[in-house]
């Protein structure tokens, strides 16, 4: 193997190893930026330009593929790039030349060959290279100075038509039947006159000012016919419309009439149909509390029959109400119902049965302090007392309820025989202090009353009763006159 080949070897195996290390990314831009210092040319190819880039050491840094084809890339890039330029650079002369013919001060009959005599040495002139492609851009200004020349004398020419037809406007006595002599006598002095330097065209002028004058006559004799025979058909029109008008108005209240009357059957018909509603659902309702209202009395009747127990159970007593026929007939009641009407028929049993108890208890001789086991004694043969309840318990505490409200009264009873008595006023403490005589006094009148005599079971309460009273009077002082709380007793002198 000779010495090229060994180098060669020995170059693509580093190569190889760089190509593992080094990122792809890298690798290619290294080899566009190669491409570039070499100056390869963009319209050339591959095998062309192979001799310029294939001794850089940047040229193993890809493999053959990929070399291709970054070149392929890079040339196609970069000669667009060069198309761009030489696109820019074109115009750029262009542009330039461009500017050359305005500052030549040209006109619309100027011509090339005197333009390019005089500025031939210019480097604007120089940078367009075809000699025809600067006569191209040279006619190209020229058309348009000619056309811009030609809109201004056309302008210029309405500006001079505008001014002398205003002229004509601003003279009087200028009618269709006006000659351009005499005219022409009036206005000759004026500038507006002068401006138009054709005479012909002057007298042209004027005469199509005539002409449109008497047009405009015509016009405005036409546009008063036509104004004319549009007032007339609006007239006819409005005459039409008046008689359709009152049709239309006879049929228009015919018709809301005809809505009023339906508009107001049809309220009548809500009315009656809501009235009629409201009276059957009354109705209904007052049958349905009217059938409940029987079922109740149905009940009641039924529990009077057999239920006469106060201490019986809603729910022992049930089953013996199922069994009489009575109990179907007061189906529109509901287990709550017919529940509550049996509580409140025990109750009302409990109050009469211990009305009838207290009863047997008051014709019963009994002292304040008597005890229930002889009272039992007594009171046991009456069937008042067995009716009341069945148990003895409930017996004694409703007897023990019984005295103590007894007790209650008549003590309360012995407070209002106090108050009864005059010879108790707010002396009497003092009095009764000074000697025993005026408290046996008291005594002595207090015991014709049997509301005293009732309560010898309890001397001790009673005295203390009888004491605590007249401790309030004398605490209370000297009672005012009767006037003082009893106006109406009072002198009206």
């Amino acid at each position: 193997i000779d010495v090229g080949k060994e180098a060669a070897i020995e170059a693509e195996v580093q190569a190889a190893r760089q190509r593992a290390v080094v990122p792809l990314e890298i690798r290619m831009k290294q080899f566009r930026d190669m491409l570039a210092e070499k100056e390869v040319s963009a319209f050339s190819t591959w095998e062309k330009e192979l001799h310029k880039i294939v001794f850089d050491q940047r040229y193993l840094l890809l493999t053959s593929k990929e070399r291709k084809q970054v070149f392929e890339q890079y040339v196609k890039e970069r000669a667009e790039e060069e198309r761009r330029e030489k696109h820019r650079k074109l115009r750029e002369k262009k542009d330039s030349f461009r500017q050359l013919l305005e500052e030549a001060k040209l006109h619309g009959k100027s011509s090339f060959s005197e333009f390019a005599s005089k500025y031939g040495k210019d480097e604007r002139f120089k940078g367009i290279e075809k000699m025809r492609e600067r006569e191209s851009i040279f006619s190209d200004y020229c058309s348009d100075l000619r056309r811009k020349e030609k809109e201004e004398k056309s302008t210029q020419k309405e500006k001079l038509k505008s001014d002398f037809i205003q002229l004509l406007k601003e003279t009087s006595d200028i009618d269709r039947h006006s000659r351009w002599s005499e005219i022409k006598r009036k206005i000759d002095s004026d500038s507006r006159y002068k401006a138009v330097d054709s005479s012909s065209r002057r007298e042209d002028w004027f005469k199509d000012y005539v002409r449109k004058l008497e047009d405009k006559r015509d016009k405005d004799k036409d546009k008063d016919k036509d104004k004319e025979r549009d007032r007339e058909k609006d007239r006819d029109k409005d005459r039409e419309r008046d008689e359709d008008s009152d049709d239309e108005r006879k049929e228009r209240e015919k018709q809301e009439k005809q809505e009023r009357i339906e508009a107001s059957i049809r309220k009548r018909t809500e009315e009656v149909e809501r009235s009629l509603s409201s009276s059957l659902r009354e109705r209904d309702k007052e049958r349905e509390q009217h059938k409940k209202d029987e079922a109740v009395q149905l009940f009641n009747a039924l529990l009077v029959d057999l239920v006469r127990n106060s201490e019986a159970s809603w729910r022992d007593t049930r089953k013996q109400l199922r069994k009489d026929h009575r109990w179907e007939l007061a189906e529109l009641l509901d287990r709550e119902e017919k529940e509550k009407i049996f509580e409140e028929h025990i109750e009302s049993l409990f109050k009469r049965n211990k009305e009838m108890f207290h009863k047997l208890l008051d014709e019963t001789n009994i002292s304040l302090v008597a005890g229930w086991k002889e009272v039992k004694k007594v009171i046991k043969e009456d069937p008042r007392y067995s009716k009341f309840s069945s148990s003895d318990r409930k017996r004694e505490k409703e007897f023990s309820d019984y005295m103590h409200e007894k007790y209650v009264q008549a003590k309360a009873d012995f407070r209002e025989l106090l108050k009864e008595t005059k010879l108790i006023t707010y002396k009497s403490k003092k009095l009764i202090e000074e000697s025993d005589s005026h408290l046996k006094d008291i005594e002595k009148i207090l015991e014709n009353d049997k509301r005293y005599l009732v309560l010898d079971c309890a001397p001790e309460e009673r005295a203390k009763i009888l004491l605590a009273y007249v401790e309030d009077l004398h605490r209370r002082g000297v009672p005012p006159p009767p006037t003082a709380s009893e106006p109406s007793r009072r002198s009206t002198k």
